[in-house]
């Protein structure tokens, strides 16, 4: 099994790959000249900014739908979650349009970004938190968070000033708005309960 790793600029890369790699899983970093095809899992990293994003995926932006409807997971952590909507209050641009929302940035009032230790509250049954029962401490480091139209898809929920929904997940489609690489033994675990629902 190998996963892919869309390279736009984030951050985060190579904490990130070595989670996975931790995980026993290859991992490989992809641009706009690489297919998609032969991989089990596309992962989308952050941090980052939403426009710039957008801007460099944009050639893979048909790739990446064409591989969900064939049903390749994917798997969005911080910025790559709000990737997962349509557009974004940090900027223009269109997101990969998966699910119906938008992300917007936290009340002017509160101190962003939002960074550090946060509790998680798993919301309903989820793959990713299939492992824990009541809160868990998460990594966070975001001004912005998605507002999903659809309420179903929200699997855990964290409260900062406000709820909002830090896990998402429908069918193959699945998003943190937390660090799982950052997060440790809770992110190990989510990471490893990713895999294992891959390998199924």
């Amino acid at each position: 099994m190998e996963l892919a790793v869309i390279d736009y600029g984030a951050s985060n890369m190579f904490s990130l790959i070595a989670s996975f790699n931790r995980a026993n899983i290859h991992v490989k970093v992809v641009d706009e000249s690489e297919g998609l095809g032969r991989y089990s899992a596309i992962i989308l990293p952050g941090v980052g900014n939403f426009t710039s994003a957008v801007q460099k995926i944009e050639k893979l932006k048909n790739k990446i739908l064409d591989s969900i409807v064939k049903g390749t997971f994917i798997f969005g952590i911080c910025l790559g979650m709000q990737l997962l909507f349509g557009e974004s209050e940090e900027g223009d641009g269109k997101g990969l349009g998966i699910f119906d929302g938008k992300v917007v940035r936290f009340p002017r009032t509160m101190k962003v970004p939002h960074m550090g230790w946060n509790l998680v509250k798993p919301k309903g049954y989820s793959l990713l938190l299939s492992n824990f029962r009541g809160e868990m401490w998460a990594y966070f480091a975001h001004s912005y968070y998605p507002k999903p139209s659809n309420d179903a898809i929200i699997k855990g929920t964290t409260c900062y000033g406000i709820e909002f929904a830090s896990v998402v997940e429908e069918g193959n489609i699945f998003g943190t708005q937390f660090h799982p690489e950052k997060s440790g033994e809770f992110g190990r675990q989510v990471i490893r309960n990713f895999v294992e629902y891959v390998r199924r």
